[in-house]
């Protein structure tokens, strides 16, 4: 892995404009403070609540966020600023999005002429588009097949065969393995693995813990609109004691598999943060001080951490 991050996205802020009763303009903050850092041959798993800001993140980076969209803060890609051009540029070459949504197919395109696009070796590109499809147990016939032809699982395993052939530098999967049976499941997760160990960046956005920790390098824990903690994967080991920020160990003793245990309350909105911790109504550890003071993020133990007492 190198040392320098193959993408930084630092203070990322985003907000939308929007009209009221009266036709008044209000601009409403969705995302106040996302930090992250790729890495090559690593898999960074992004995890939040919905609502978290996890896919306008990715849609930031892609720039494919809606017009009324306004972002601040810092992206840089190969020691580059990543505007809103070189985004262009990159997309689908680059860097290869696998959305949540199977909506992205083109309804008038066969699919296997979909997943083509994606090939770079057009000599070799039915042998490639076999293979990948093979892979997944899609029949010879589905090539053929238009999107209203397929499953939901099938669409699915079609838009991962789009970024796997694509021998892109930065895959972007957001929420990419719901709706596979357990084997496509657990060869996709495989595949992203031997994607990263070749040297591929990968960021991938999940509700599923449990599989990002099967395959992932580090952990971003995401939180109204702000990154709370990245983690080594290593550190959700021996019950998650290595964890530092209060809403990660809560989130991770959440699980079925752990201590099954909710914490009480909900994540704030947007349009109702508190100035100090974001977390604050919710945790067990808060003093007086944390409702007032928003913390920055510092490091502590190997990771990231935005809290006043994480140790």
């Amino acid at each position: 892995m190198d040392n320098k991050p193959i993408l930084s996205v630092r203070n990322l802020e985003i907000s939308f404009s929007q009209y009221t009763r009266g036709l008044k303009k209000i601009d409403s903050k969705v995302i106040s403070n996302l930090d992250i850092d790729l890495y090559k041959g690593e898999i960074l798993a992004v995890v939040g609540s919905s609502g978290s800001g996890k896919s306008l993140l990715a849609h930031s980076i892609l720039g494919i966020l809606p017009n009324n969209a306004m972002t601040r803060g810092n992206m840089i890609y190969k020691n580059k600023e990543l505007d809103e051009k070189r985004k262009k540029e990159l997309r689908g070459k680059e860097i290869v999005f696998i959305p949540q949504s199977v909506n992205y197919l083109d309804p008038l395109m066969e699919v296997g002429k979909q997943v083509k696009i994606s090939i770079k070796d057009k000599k070799n590109s039915d042998n490639i588009l076999r293979k990948v499809f093979s892979k997944y147990n899609l029949e010879e016939k589905v090539e053929k097949y238009y999107p209203f032809q397929l499953s939901g699982g099938m669409a699915r395993k079609v838009l991962l065969s789009s970024a796997l052939v694509s021998e892109c530098e930065v895959i972007i999967a957001d929420e990419p393995t719901p709706g596979l049976d357990e084997q496509s499941l657990n060869e996709a997760l495989k595949d992203f693995r031997d994607l990263a160990d070749q040297g591929c960046a990968i960021l991938i956005i999940t509700h599923d813990i449990s599989s990002a920790l099967k395959i992932a390098d580090k952990v971003a824990i995401f939180y109204a609109g702000t990154t709370l903690e990245v983690a080594n994967v290593r550190d959700f080991d021996n019950n998650g004691e290595n964890l530092r920020h209060p809403y990660t160990k809560a989130l991770f003793n959440a699980l079925p598999n752990n201590s099954f245990k909710p914490i009480e309350g909900s994540q704030p909105l947007t349009s109702e943060l508190p100035c100090g911790c974001l977390f604050y109504d919710r945790c067990e550890k808060r003093t007086p001080e944390c409702e007032n003071i928003n913390p920055k993020m510092k490091e502590i133990r190997n990771g990231k951490v935005r809290c006043l007492y994480a140790t």
